[in-house]
Parts: structure tokens; C-alpha cells; sequence
């Protein structure tokens, strides 16, 4: 099975719209399954035309903790409020004794190793839901969506793509859809892949960002290549990019111009490949040049 990250750095560039049309037309030569790995926000189904009453396989999932605090045996230290970097633990005057903010623990567990009276201990939390569905073009995409105000995203991402393997072993290919950034998301995206298509566009918060995503990638030793979309809103900056790709030994896998086919696109739920055909032949070449 062939392993393969679409990502990006920065928002917006086009990320997910590239891996719902490299989907479709790789599940008509091969056996795949898509991956959304954006579970702060999953849109990859969306564009695929998944709808939520379509994913029957949703479970909950627990991969966080929180503090709790026993307000019996706190003898008002204060080493927990003072300590707390994310300042989830706020101080009650009146009582002398701490209290829990809303969706603020992130679960370091700092406040039970300083509690001296042992009043805290760390309990396991529901903080998001993963699941799968199947696709009109016929492959699954499997999802994760985390609770509102819930922390542990990169930890889910490594639960929806297990979810993801143990339901795919005949497939020929699994397609991850990373988050945007280079957080614990994309960490956990990245790690394990044998190749990385690396999306941006010709501007220079887009290079930046990209150039930070590639370390990532490096880091992994992942071999990789770059698809410039939206190349001819800026001719004179793709100089930049291929540039940045040259020094690195990246292959520009194609360059996409600018098209309100991929908008529409969208709205309309559709895969751009399949609102407008004629779009077809840069995906075939990611393809053809990725060797899949």
C-alpha cells in the first residue's frame, strides 16, 4: 500500500480541492481510500459529497485528558493556580480554593504532579468523534471531527488514520488530506508516508509557509514534489517557487491556472475534475509524475 500526504502550509491554496479530483481519478486505475486529517475542521468529505447523515460509522473517541479537581482534599496551596501555564485554573477567593476553567486544561498534567495533597488527578475525556463513509465514486474517506473547545487534534489524526488502515488493507493507496500549518495535525499527517504533494501558490506568505511545511516533510526524509496552483495570478513570483524547488531538489509536479470552476466547484459539492472536465490533464500529470 502506497502512502501518499497532500499538504500545504498555508490555507486556502487549494489543498483539499487537489486531493478530492486526485481521489476520483485514482480510484478509476487503482484501489484507494481518502483520508481527511483536518479535524479542527474536515471539509474533505464536503467536497466529495458527503454529507454528516452519510458517515453511519461515526464512534466516539477518547485521546485527551483534563484536570479534575477534588475540593475535599485541596488544602488551598495554590501551587496548581500558580503554576498552571495555560492558566486553566483560576483561584475563588471566597473559598480559598481553585477552580477549573471552561475549555481551558489542555491535559499537561503539571497540576497533579505539584498538588501535594494529591486533591487532582487526570481524567480521560470524549473529545471528538471518527468515523467513514463511502463515496459515490466508489472509495471511502474516513473523517475525525473534535469536540468544539477540545484539545488533542494530533492524537486524533493518528486514530482516523489507523481507522483508515485497518479498513483499507486491500487498498493499492491511502490519499492524506493534512491540515494547514505545520502543528501536531500535520505532524501526525505527515509521519509514515512515502511521498508528499506539496500544494502552494505564487505569493510570498504562501513560499514561507511552504518552505516551513517542507521541513517537516525533510525531517521524515519523505520524498517530495510541489504543484503550483492559481500559477498565473502572479507570473513573476513562480520564478520563486521553482526556485525554492530547484535548490531542493523538488520536481514542479504541474502548475494549475487560476479557475472559478474550483469555487463553484465547491458550492456545488463536486469534485473540480468532475464540474469541469477539461481540468482533468493536471491531475493526470501530479499522477503520472508521482508514479501512481
Amino acid at each position: 500500500m502506497k502512502k501518499i500526504v497532500i499538504l500545504s502550509g498555508k490555507g486556502g491554496v487549494g489543498k483539499s480541492s487537489i486531493t478530492a479530483s486526485l481521489a476520483v481519478l485514482l480510484a478509476e486505475r487503482r484501489r484507494i481510500s481518502a483520508v481527511d486529517c483536518d479535524v479542527d475542521a474536515s471539509n474533505l468529505g464536503l467536497v466529495l459529497g458527503v454529507r454528516d447523515a452519510d458517515m453511519a460509522s461515526w464512534e466516539p473517541i477518547e485521546t485527551s485528558e483534563i484536570a479534575e479537581i477534588d475540593l475535599q482534599l485541596c488544602n488551598g496551596c495554590r501551587q496548581c493556580y500558580e503554576q498552571c501555564y495555560f492558566e486553566a485554573i483560576g483561584w475563588d477567593e471566597a473559598t480559598g480554593k481553585p477552580f477549573m476553567r471552561d475549555f481551558g486544561c489542555e491535559g499537561c498534567g503539571l497540576c497533579s504532579l505539584v498538588c501535594p495533597a494529591q486533591a487532582i488527578r487526570m481524567v480521560k475525556i470524549q473529545n471528538a468523534r471518527i468515523g467513514y463513509a463511502q463515496t459515490r465514486f466508489g472509495f471511502s474517506v474516513f473523517s475525525g471531527q473534535l469536540v468544539m473547545g477540545a484539545s488533542g487534534s494530533g492524537k486524533i489524526v493518528a486514530a482516523v488514520k489507523r481507522l483508515a488502515i485497518e479498513n483499507s488493507i486491500e487498498q493499492d493507496i491511502l490519499l492524506y488530506d493534512a491540515a494547514a500549518g505545520i502543528g501536531c495535525p500535520v505532524i501526525a499527517s505527515v509521519v509514515g508516508n512515502d511521498f508528499a504533494i506539496m500544494v502552494t501558490e505564487p505569493t510570498p506568505s504562501a513560499l514561507a509557509d511552504l518552505q516551513r511545511a517542507y521541513e517537516v516533510v525533510r525531517h521524515f526524509k519523505i520524498p517530495a514534489g510541489i504543484v503550483i496552483n492559481k500559477w498565473d495570478i502572479n507570473p513573476d513570483f513562480v520564478a520563486d517557487v521553482e526556485q525554492f524547488a530547484e535548490s531542493n531538489q523538488l520536481e514542479i509536479l504541474t502548475k494549475i491556472p487560476y479557475d472559478r470552476a474550483f469555487v463553484e466547484a465547491l458550492v456545488s459539492l463536486q469534485p473540480v475534475i468532475e464540474y469541469k472536465p477539461e481540468l482533468r490533464r493536471y491531475f493526470e500529470l501530479i499522477i503520472d509524475s508521482v508514479g501512481v
